[in-house]
Formats: C-alpha cells, sequence, structure tokens
C-alpha cells in the first residue's frame, strides 16, 4: 500500500518547486557580482564546473548511475549544457564583469520566456493558449518597464547589454533542446558531463582571453561554494525536473520571476536602487506568470 504522508510531502515538494528554483536561480546573478572583483569571468566559470564535476564524479559512481547509450544521447547532453553553461553562464558573468548590474542582467535575460514560447509550439508541437499569451505579454511588458527604469539612471553599457541579450538567446535555444533531446537523461550522469564540457570550454576561452589570476578572498569562496552547491548542483536539477514534468513554455515562463527576486536581493546587498517603475513593473510580471502557468502541470 502506498503511504498518503509520502504522497503528500511529495504533492507539497512539487509545489514548492518552482518557487525554490525561482529563488535560487536569482541568486546566481548576486553570486557573478560578489566574486567577480576577484577572478576574471571565464576563469571563474571554469574553476566552478571543474569542481561541480569533482562532485559529481563519485556521486555518479558509487549509485552506479547509468550513462547515455547512444554516442548521439552523449552529444545532445553536451550541446544542451554548452548552451545552458557556455553560453548563458558565460555572457552573464562578462557582461556583470563589465559593470552591468545584476539586477539589470537578470532583467535582460527575464525576456527568454516570450522566445521559448514563441519557439515552443514550432520546435515541440506545444500549444500555447491565448490567455497564456496574454500572460507572456504581460510578463514582457513588466520586464521592459524594470530595465527603462534602471538604463535612465545610467547603468550597463552598450556591449555589457549586448552580451546579456546573447545568454537571452542561449538560454532561450537550450531550455528547448533540453527539453527536445534531454528529457530523459539521468540528472546525476547527464549533470556531469555538461559539467565537464562546461569546464573545458571555460578552460579554453580564459586561456585565449584572460591573465587566470585569482585573488583568493573569503567573498570570493563563499560565491563559488554558493554558485557550485545551490546553482549548478540544486537549482539546475530543479530546472530539468521541472522541464521533464511540464511544458517547456510554462516552465520558461518561471524566469519572469528572477529579475524582481533578483532587483530586490541586489538592491538589500549592493544598493542597487529600485523606482516606482520597478516596482510597477514586477507586479506585471508577477500577474504575468500567473496568467501563463494557469494549466500548469497539465497537458493541452
Amino acid at each position: 500500500m502506498s503511504d498518503p504522508h509520502s504522497k503528500s510531502r511529495q504533492s507539497l515538494w512539487l509545489a514548492a518547486m518552482p518557487g525554490l528554483f525561482v529563488f535560487l536561480w536569482s541568486t546566481g546573478f548576486i553570486g557573478a557580482k560578489l566574486g567577480l572583483p576577484y577572478i576574471e569571468p571565464m576563469t571563474f566559470l571554469g574553476v566552478r564546473f571543474a569542481i561541480c564535476a569533482l562532485l559529481l564524479l563519485p556521486l555518479v559512481l558509487m549509485t552506479r548511475t547509468r550513462w547515455p547509450a547512444r554516442w548521439q544521447d552523449w552529444g545532445h547532453i553536451s550541446m544542451a549544457g554548452l548552451l545552458m553553461h557556455g553560453g548563458y553562464l558565460g555572457f552573464v558573468f562578462w557582461a556583470i564583469s563589465l559593470g552591468v548590474p545584476a539586477g539589470t542582467t537578470s532583467l535582460i535575460v527575464g525576456i527568454q520566456p516570450l522566445i521559448v514560447a514563441a519557439l515552443a509550439g514550432l520546435l515541440l508541437s506545444e500549444k500555447v493558449s491565448a490567455v497564456q499569451w496574454a500572460g507572456l505579454l504581460l510578463g514582457l511588458l513588466g520586464v521592459f518597464l524594470v530595465v527603462a527604469d534602471k538604463l535612465s539612471l545610467g547603468e550597463g553599457t552598450p556591449f555589457g547589454i549586448f552580451l546579456c541579450f546573447l545568454a537571452l538567446f542561449s538560454m532561450a535555444f537550450g531550455t528547448l533542446y533540453q527539453k527536445k533531446y534531454c528529457s530523459d537523461m539521468s540528472l546525476k550522469s547527464g549533470n556531469f558531463i555538461q559539467c565537464i564540457v562546461a569546464a573545458i570550454y571555460f578552460w579554453i576561452m580564459a586561456v585565449f582571453m584572460e591573465s587566470m589570476v585569482i585573488a583568493w578572498t573569503g567573498e570570493l569562496i563563499f560565491a563559488l561554494a554558493w554558485l557550485i552547491l545551490v546553482l549548478s548542483l540544486g537549482a539546475i536539477t530543479l530546472l530539468y525536473i521541472l522541464l521533464r514534468n511540464g511544458a517547456a513554455a510554462n516552465v520558461s515562463s518561471l524566469f519572469f520571476l528572477v529579475p524582481p527576486c533578483t532587483a530586490v536581493v541586489a538592491y538589500l546587498l549592493f544598493g542597487e536602487t529600485l523606482g516606482a517603475f520597478s516596482f510597477a513593473g514586477m507586479g506585471a510580471v508577477i500577474a504575468g506568470v500567473a496568467l501563463v502557468n494557469i494549466k500548469f502541470g497539465k497537458k493541452t
């Protein structure tokens, strides 16, 4: 017989996953800003993913986790990792290292759900309802309100903003690619493969782009530990579980909630200012996500 208490705990955990994911994902921008004064972006990410791979390998081996059965699967998992780690995180960290505020970076890449929703029907045969489209557009309006408020304060550079948009498209295509080709991958071995691929990519980038000098401070060590344990091992696993159990457009819409969360934390920790337009934008974002997720978890 099944344990009703176990089912209840599982239901509560599944219900809490989206909110937990949003909070954890938003702290990635904060961790980047905290650590980047002491290390260059590609070197930072190279160290991060090398440590992630070292932590995951014993777990994969001890639990006898299954590996991808075909070479094509290895290729798909690696490509998704390059898009979601290499492209997305690489451009985000680079932008923040050039002075783009953590909140502004988060706001720009937060437009990502609209791109995913637009392409999900074409690439994944997912249906996006009129109500969900209204929610996506409302969320987009909210993001633009907050971005406009930030830019009016003279924050960011044109090249840094451009890098944020490259990160946006990398994450959008990475989300779709992961949903289409990697939904059945083992979370442990798949995560390990993607960490190895990301580490190799970032070390190659660091060799050609950076001095690779590291100033080991308490802030950097804390930022690394947080990004490795909470983001690379925790939030990414939650994202893959959400993608496995929900439509790409619905899951992706959760990213609309990341900018308001990041903006609040960045204000509390770094004094990044919030104006009236930012608060209005946050309200629009939250309302938009509610509309998009009306049918979350159900087949359309």
